[in-house]
């Protein structure tokens, strides 16, 4: 076994609720209020839709398909999501610093070294949002080779805390049966302050559409069942797992750190992505931060009324001074 080497799930494929587009020269993120699947190879129109994509929306008779059935590979919910702040070199894609908020692997001149990670908010690295959370979830589309996956990354609070919540409480209601349960992606939206009303998309892991609770826990049970009886080991699997991504001091490789960084890190990531299209809505994975980002930047209330007070007659101006001293 190569040692930095970080062996993860193979992957036939990828999830994504947003594209790359080219518009006045640039590449730029552009949103989707809808999941894409697509293979691993790319055309000149962006990534090849996988065979997947039409065949779920015919099955499901999803118009725009905001619902994908799944399963997870693994009984422990951190080997199917893992989720850390990362920093990534714009020019190379290579990452720089990966922590979880208590402590981070950092390159540095004499190699990769550990530090304290005070998180993104005050860390002098991280100036400039140039530090996100970054999640990567493997999933086993309902139908596909039992050991491979397709990928989904995002850099969206929202989808990283739901999808982590998820996986846990479905662990526990089915006995740590997570690996058998059949579950559902399902692309949700929500509005905030920050948002100005305008619809904020993240994903979320279900049940199936149509099944309750203990009709899912029965399917998990009797899958497990059949398992076990023709010799399916899932807790060597897990094991096998977790070994496989420690081998590796960051779990991206070369090839893929620069369309991650493209995709996700992006210099005009929420000051210059593509506006939502009537076509086609929200398109860029992260979307959460896009808008946060976009919004941060307004001038608060506070400031505008001292920029009025500052244009004011001298004369009124120092008679209001006064009135706000007092």
């Amino acid at each position: 076994m190569i040692k930095g080497l970080a062996l993860t799930p193979p992957v036939l494929g990828r999830i994504s609720i947003g594209r790359i587009v080219e518009k006045n020269g640039k590449r730029l993120p552009e949103k989707d209020d809808q999941f894409t699947i697509t293979t691993q190879l790319q055309g000149h129109d962006g990534w090849i839709l996988h065979p997947y994509d039409e065949a779920i929306r015919k099955d499901s008779q999803q118009a725009k398909l905001r619902a994908i059935p799944v399963q997870m590979l693994f009984n422990d919910p951190d080997l199917n999501l893992r989720a850390e702040y990362s920093l990534f070199d714009h020019k190379t894609g290579r990452p720089l610093c990966v922590g979880n908020g208590e402590t981070c692997r950092r390159f540095t001149d004499n190699g990769i070294q550990s530090h304290p990670c005070p998180s993104p908010d005050v860390c002098e690295l991280a100036k400039g949002g140039a530090c996100k959370p970054y999640g990567r979830l493997n999933v086993s589309i309902h139908g596909t080779d039992d050991l491979g996956s397709f990928i989904f990354r995002t850099t969206g609070y929202n989808s990283i805390r739901c999808l982590s919540a998820r996986l846990h409480y479905y662990r526990a209601v089915s006995g740590n049966l997570l690996a058998c349960m059949p579950l559902e992606l399902r692309l949700r939206s929500k509005s905030t302050t920050q948002s100005h009303r305008a619809p904020i998309y993240y994903v979320d892991l279900t049940l199936r559409d149509g099944m309750t609770m203990e009709a899912s826990i029965a399917a998990a049970i009797e899958l497990h069942q059949r398992r076990q009886t023709a010799g399916y080991d899932q807790n060597s699997l897990d094991q096998a797992g977790g070994l496989g991504f420690q081998n590796g001091e960051f779990e991206d490789s070369p090839e893929d750190s620069v369309g991650i960084v493209e995709e996700f890190y992006n210099a005009a990531d929420g000051e210059n992505a593509a506006p939502m299209q009537s076509t086609s809505a929200d398109r860029v994975t992260s979307a959460e931060s896009a808008i946060t980002a976009a919004t941060s930047e307004r001038p608060g209330l506070k400031e505008k009324l001292n920029g009025k007070v500052a244009r004011l007659p001298a004369s009124i101006n120092s008679q209001t001074r006064f009135n706000q001293q007092v």
